[in-house]
């Protein structure tokens, strides 16, 4: 006897093949076939009349990492028909933690069950926790770093660079698939390629993987991903571009060459990918205005900074200089952390200037210093004829780049991009309405081409002999109802999502069950 049964419905299976009426039945956690399965019975049988069946879809760029402790459930995730999701983006993770190394302050503000240092310990308490969706964690080059040398602006040296490594090897015995980094935050900034690639090696020898938040995406968008391209040639490791865009009116044009530097590689046999998610603002601290020799020292030392009257001038300066006056306009506060400050929350940086009777560049170092490097902000600067290009690209998947969150606790105080809850169906959405590739294309991008780049055993494909996970969508109603405005909702038209064979989602509503594993 079957465990469950989908019967009735249109499958794509997550190849970019067209559908096909057929059902689908699934034994403990595994497709146990495919075909026409009116004869055999089943303790659980799904009615996909009218609806779409495909595997689960795989979020490659999620921030989720220490709020899986905290909402192990992942509501805003499971609610997207995300049944795996890609940790330790963007050279920030979880573990591990030692010596000097700080978490992203969104994570350090937040209360945990429990403490934890190493990549193990960080396992066992998701483990424990038993998350919603199946989890693959990256180690984050920022974490390392800081663990080594704190947050400052030189080379390290031999001593650090093997302490380095050693903690990487380490991270990746117990469980990690490979390096991230995330190039404009600190102390990421400060590392020359060659201290990436020493990693990355490191990585492909386990047969892991490199994503890449790179050093530019705006002006020197160029530069940035042929040093991308040059670390995975050096390494000989698989390349994840991290939300590929093109920043700033003044560098949509940069498009074409963009693109035509990765296919180029990929021509030559390069194995290199990027991701993106459906939106045309950014989302990350307000706090990266901030030179770059302002970072040098750690958080303690860019406060001190910005409290000193001549340095926060200096700071100023710089910020003007290496902006266009119009762009104040594209600047939306998102999260804060100060209680005088809760009232900005969504509310565009001019008119916060405006009832503080400041500039707009004085108004966002105001924020910047009285919440403590804690402010977030929404960056209205990508296009969208651009976005669509590039969500076209056949080697491009979707990341959300965002953490969990929740409607209720910790996770729902927040002000997060809306990509948070709704990047998934959204993008369904598009394919649905012939606004962006095909629909079988679109479950690829979602599927299996993520679960082949990142190594995915037995997932992303619905096979015989493939993990059961199974998204059931409404192709009527699927739909991202979160807004810059009101971020806090989730999507809809999700009917059914099964995670290793257990419903997680049933009849659009929750179910409770919680069957993520670590992979």
């Amino acid at each position: 006897m079957l465990d469950i049964k989908v019967v009735n419905a249109q499958l794509l299976d997550g190849t970019g093949s067209q559908a096909v009426r057929t059902d689908v039945g699934v034994s403990g956690d595994t497709i146990a076939d495919i075909g026409d399965l009116a004869g055999a019975e089943a303790r659980t049988v799904v009615d996909a009349s009218g609806k779409y069946v495909c595997p689960g879809f795989i979020d490659v760029h999620s921030h989720s990492d220490a709020y899986l402790i905290i909402e192990p459930l992942s509501p805003s995730k499971i609610h997207q028909g995300i049944t795996t999701e890609v940790i330790g983006n963007c050279g920030a993770s979880a573990a591990p933690r030692s010596g000097m190394n700080e978490m992203p302050s969104d994570w350090l503000d937040k209360k945990y069950p429990a403490r934890w240092s190493t990549v193990a310990e960080f396992r066992a308490l998701v483990e424990q926790a038993r998350p919603g969706p199946n989890v693959v964690m990256l180690i984050g080059h920022n974490a390392l770093r800081s663990a080594v040398s704190g947050h400052v602006d030189r080379r390290l040296d031999a001593a650090e660079q093997d302490r380095m490594l050693g903690l990487f090897e380490q991270s990746l015995d117990e469980g990690a698939h490979g390096l991230s980094t995330g190039l404009i935050y600190s102390p990421g900034m400060f590392a020359p390629a060659d201290e990436i690639v020493a990693l990355a090696r490191v990585a492909a020898r386990r047969g892991g993987i490199y994503t890449s938040h790179m050093r530019s995406e705006s002006k020197d968008l160029l530069i940035a991903i042929e040093e991308a391209l040059q670390i995975g040639r050096s390494a000989g490791i698989r390349v994840e571009i991290s939300h590929l865009k093109t920043s700033g009116k003044a560098n949509w044009g940069l498009l074409d060459k963009a693109l035509g530097l990765i296919r180029t590689a990929r021509s030559n046999g390069e194995p290199v990918c990027a991701d993106r998610y459906p939106y045309t603002a950014a989302s990350t601290d307000l706090d990266i205005l901030l030179p770059k020799w302002v970072n040098d020292g750690g958080k303690n030392a860019i406060l001190r900074r910005l409290r000193d009257p001549a340095s926060r001038a200096k700071v100023r300066g710089e910020i003007l200089a290496s902006r266009s006056p119009d762009y104040w306009g594209i600047v939306t506060v998102a999260s804060t952390n100060h209680p005088d400050n809760l009232r900005f929350q969504g509310r565009k940086l001019l008119r916060v200037a405006e009832e503080l009777h400041l500039e707009p560049v004085d108004a966002a170092l105001h924020l910047i210093e009285t919440d403590n490097l804690k402010t977030q902000a929404f960056f209205f600067g990508m296009s969208e004829d651009n976005m669509t290009r590039i969500l076209a690209e056949p080697y491009v998947m979707i990341g959300s780049d965002a953490s969990l969150r929740s409607l209720t606790g910790q996770l729902s105080k927040d002000f997060p991009h809306p990509r948070a809850y709704g990047s998934f169906p959204r993008f369904l959405r598009m394919a649905l309405d012939g606004r962006t590739v095909p629909l079988a294309e679109a479950v690829r991008k979602m599927t299996s081409l993520p679960a082949g780049h990142f190594g995915l055993a037995n997932r992303g494909i619905l096979r015989k002999g493939m993990k059961a996970d199974i998204v059931v969508f409404d192709p009527t109603t699927v739909a991202d109802l979160s807004s810059y405005e009101n971020p806090h909702q989730l999507s809809v038209g999700l009917d059914c999502v099964i995670v290793n064979g257990t419903p997680t989602i049933a009849q659009g509503r929750p179910t409770g069950n919680r069957a993520g594993r670590v992979l």
